[in-house]
């Protein structure tokens, strides 16, 4: 007999030999909802037989390590389906997501029938109730097992080794390499839907084999399943993508090139009025502003620690005359550089030099995502040169810039990640340990101070040091890196940063803060679009005001409203076309103007407007003059919310 400890200070006695889940039904029932069993504080299958004195706790299926469990297992089903139709495939990983599972195959590229047909084998797979089984095997015969697929051969020599075995989890024909746990039927795995495909590489890696990735949700309750595809319904028509094209922002153009966005005049308006609000706040904060280029030579990356550490995100060189050259794919080689161009007082410091600059990176062809993910991004950059006791002020007030921005923009659904080096993965990271000890301490007593909430995150790091993260949550769900305050413990022996102190020596003790409050133009862009879903503030909006004529004699008291406007500064366009008034509205609605102004004789003959908000209300009779001097206190105040109407 052995004694298992079921929570509570509650100890049952079952013969030896009993399983993780027959322990689980006897203490929860049937309906306990456990998908697999903490053991002693590790997770394993509830088929796991129980030899010792031990503790078990069941893994709800709701839980987050239910949740990993249950799509882990999905992603094993949509292999399973994929072997079986087309049997040439070769599965490589398969791993959990948020909210659901991929797995990328070695195989012809499919379509959207292809992967209708898969998610309907999925089903037919559920329903069948196959016993997924646990299997531990030698490493002779587990090569054996696998000895078709190169992929899995490949995963064995990094991860297992030569000389130990591993499990593999079988599931009718099919049979997969893997540690689990996972749930113990397919018919536990019924609230599932495919939704994409893209093209993956193997090991992340263009040089390698090309491979195809399929994507899927899934979660425990049909309930989770159907609140995840209301929140991408929503999404849908907060589309950036879709959006952009709409309002006219931006184009990108197979010509140019992938992920290299053409800003349009619609979208060069918002773009600028963002930046001109930027350069407002850092002139207010002390910044300098810059234009540095947008290449430079070899020697400079390699100084920086680019070259070796960041080469993969870099485009390859461009061999001059005079040397080497490479498109920057960052603006802080060239800053540390203008630090330096002149001898520096302690008097001066902290000197925050700033600069929009454009950048390029090699990003891969199919991880492009409209502006979320671009090859050029324009930054919103910059970099404080200062003393180690000034980082606290310094780090400080750029929290609480970043978070006066978001204020200003609508952004609430976002927290902060001290993001930290990993000492198991030292190529990553310059090797400096005690350094990375010393500044990762200091952000946390900094954050602390602040009374920011935040997580930890090791691997996130820059590899010339820690960073804090401001995370953002989309309108999906979906959690995105939106800014960042890096702390630079690197670049003051790499560039000789230095300043004369208060007794005239020269001291190399300058610590650089890299800041980038609102992203790049690309991102910011594609996350307001979908914060606001394309129905921007007044300020933000490129057509502030759309003129909609009923008639043409209505024309010279449009243009007059049209002057009237440009006056005070508000942007305006007029339509004196012979379309009908519906028509008009229905054109320009997706346009997004704040404001559609009306003019029609009673208008005409009173001096007035009538206002139509994006909502479809509208106010008549509003006298032109109260008109603008209500929208330029609205665009002054850079309100958040359109107050006339």
């Amino acid at each position: 007999m052995i004694s298992v400890d079921i929570g509570d200070g509650e100890y049952h006695e079952y013969a030896s030999g009993i399983s993780a889940g027959e322990v689980i039904e006897n203490v929860h029932g049937k309906k306990s909802g456990a998908v697999a069993a903490l053991i002693d504080g590790e997770e394993r299958d509830m088929s796991h037989v129980l030899d010792q004195d031990c503790k078990v706790e069941p893994i709800d299926g709701e839980s987050e390590q239910g949740l990993y469990i249950i799509r882990h297992s999905c992603a094993h089903l949509l292999a399973q389906a994929v072997t079986e139709l087309f049997p040439d495939s070769r599965p490589t990983i398969g791993p959990p997501i948020e909210h659901g599972f991929y797995y990328d195959f070695h195989m012809d590229p499919i379509g959207e029938d292809s992967l209708k047909e898969i998610e309907k084998r999925m089903k037919e797979l559920a329903k069948k109730n196959i016993p997924i089984i646990r299997e531990d095997h030698g490493n002779e015969a587990l090569r054996e097992m696998f000895s078709s697929n190169p992929f899995k051969l490949e995963i064995m020599d990094q991860k297992i080794g030569h000389d130990v075995g591993s499990s593999a989890y079988r599931q009718g024909d099919f049979v997969d390499l893997c540690r689990g746990p996972h749930v113990s039927s397919t018919s536990q795995l019924r609230w599932f839907k495919l939704t994409s495909t893209s093209q993956a590489y193997w090991r992340a890696d263009s040089d390698r084999e090309s491979l195809v990735r399929i994507y899927g949700m899934c979660f425990a309750t049909k309930e989770g399943l159907k609140e995840r595809q209301r929140q991408i319904e929503e999404a849908s028509k907060r589309d950036h993508k879709k959006i952009g094209k709409e309002m006219g922002l931006y184009m990108i153009d197979e010509m140019i090139g992938k992920g290299l966005p053409v800003w349009l005049p619609n979208g060069e308006v918002l773009k600028s009025e963002i930046e001109r609000f930027a350069i407002e706040t850092e002139e207010a904060y002390g910044y300098e502003r810059v234009t540095t280029p947008v290449l430079g030579k070899k020697e400079l990356f390699e100084t920086s620690g680019h070259l070796p550490h960041y080469s993969d995100g870099m485009y390859p060189p461009m061999k001059m005359d005079d040397g080497e050259y490479y498109l920057k794919a960052m603006n802080c080689p060239m800053h540390h550089l203008v630090f330096s161009n002149r001898k520096r007082s302690y008097r001066e410091l902290p000197i925050r030099i700033a600069e929009y600059g454009t950048v390029y990176r090699n990003e891969l062809s199919g991880t492009l995502a409209g502006l979320l993910r671009v090859r050029m991004l324009s930054m919103n950059d910059a970099h404080i040169y200062c003393t180690l006791e000034q980082v606290a002020q310094e780090v400080e007030s750029n929290v609480r810039m970043a978070q006066d921005y978001y204020e200003a923009f609508g952004f609430e659904d976002y927290d902060f990640r001290l993001s930290l080096w990993d000492p198991e993965n030292k190529d990553k990271y310059i090797d400096q340990p005690e350094n990375w000890e010393a500044t990762q301490d200091h952000l946390r007593v900094i954050m602390d101070d602040l009374g920011v909430d935040y997580t930890e995150a090791i691997g996130e790091a820059a590899f010339y040091g820690p960073k804090i993260d401001i995370q953002f949550r989309t309108a999906l769900g979906r959690e995105e890196s939106l800014a960042t305050i890096q702390l630079d413990f690197a670049a003051k022996e790499r560039f000789g940063l230095s300043y004369m102190d208060e007794s005239g020596v020269e001291n190399g003790e300058v610590f650089v803060i890299h800041r980038a409050p609102l992203s790049t133009h690309e991102r910011f862009v594609a996350f307001l679009l979908e914060q606001w879903a394309g129905n921007l503030p007044t300020w933000l909006s490129p057509i502030q005001v759309q003129v909609i004529t009923i008639s043409e004699k209505h024309k010279d008291y449009a243009e007059k409203v049209r002057e009237s406007l440009e006056l005070a500064g508000v942007r305006v366009r007029v339509d004196d076309s012979d379309n009908t008034i519906g028509k008009k509205i229905r054109t320009h609605r997706k346009v997004r103007p704040a404001y559609m102004v009306i003019l029609g004789d009673d208008e005409m003959d009173g001096g007035s407007v009538s206002i139509r908000s994006r909502g479809g209300e509208q106010k008549n009779g509003v006298a032109l003059e109260e008109f603008v001097s209500d929208i330029f206190s609205e665009i002054s105040n850079r309100s958040k919310a359109l107050s006339i109407v």
